[in-house]
């Protein structure tokens, strides 16, 4: 059973997202949250498994409460899944950044967002829908400091191929696919960048992906 906390600050948003959730099976809604302070002390109360963020609420918005959450050694059980509109494209980046486990655009179909929350559960993959894919490589390409390139130096040719992979958004089924490898050799090569990266997360691959240089949008992704 995936348990899951709903935050955003309109109610009938809340309402329509725990209906679809109840009616799926594998799915419980343990709390509803209408802005960022709520949302973190819920969180801390009922240790879901994965909170739909709203980003814009009143008092503390969902960046912060995600920012907060994700700091929080107590919750690293805990992913984040923002929702976003296209009047707040500025944001991915930073969510991202902040350590969002997925991100979606509010006008997504009810069969993509379930299907978000299951993939940020289990942490298998981080969720980039077509149009977000292309935000993020508009983000991408604006100049952004190369620190982290000399960081890949630990990482095989391979490794830096998976890597760009991830940054566009990719599964680990799709990575086989892509590469022609199997599903478990994708996971055991994501599993190494995790370790040789330091990285806490998927999101946190992707971040890198862009900010080293190893990520190429415009041959990435997919329309």
């Amino acid at each position: 059973m995936i348990r899951v906390v709903l935050a955003d600050d309109q109610q009938l948003v809340r309402a329509g997202l725990r209906v679809l959730l109840e009616t799926e099976d594998g799915f419980a809604v343990v709390g509803e949250a209408a802005d960022g302070a709520e949302a973190v002390a819920l969180v801390r109360e009922t240790r879901p498994d994965v909170v739909v963020m709203d980003v814009r609420m009143p008092g503390v918005d969902g960046l912060a409460a995600l920012e907060t959450i994700v700091a929080d050694p107590a919750l690293a059980a805990t992913a984040v899944l923002v929702l976003t509109t296209f009047d707040l494209d500025e944001y991915v980046y930073r969510a991202l950044r902040a350590g969002a486990a997925g991100f979606l655009l509010k006008d997504a179909e009810p069969a993509d967002l379930v299907r978000a929350i299951a993939l940020v559960a289990r942490g298998d993959a981080l969720l980039a829908p077509a149009v977000t894919r292309r935000l993020i490589a508009e983000f991408a390409a604006r100049p952004q400091p190369l620190a982290g390139a000399t960081r890949l130096k630990v990482l095989t040719p391979r490794e830096r191929e998976v890597l760009a992979l991830v940054g566009a958004g990719l599964t680990n089924d799709e990575i086989a696919a892509r590469l022609v490898i199997s599903a478990a050799t994708a996971r055991t090569h994501v599993g190494r960048l995790l370790t040789k990266l330091d990285a806490r997360d998927r999101a946190t691959l992707v971040v890198i992906a862009y900010e080293s240089g190893v990520c190429v949008p415009s041959g990435l992704l997919r329309p």
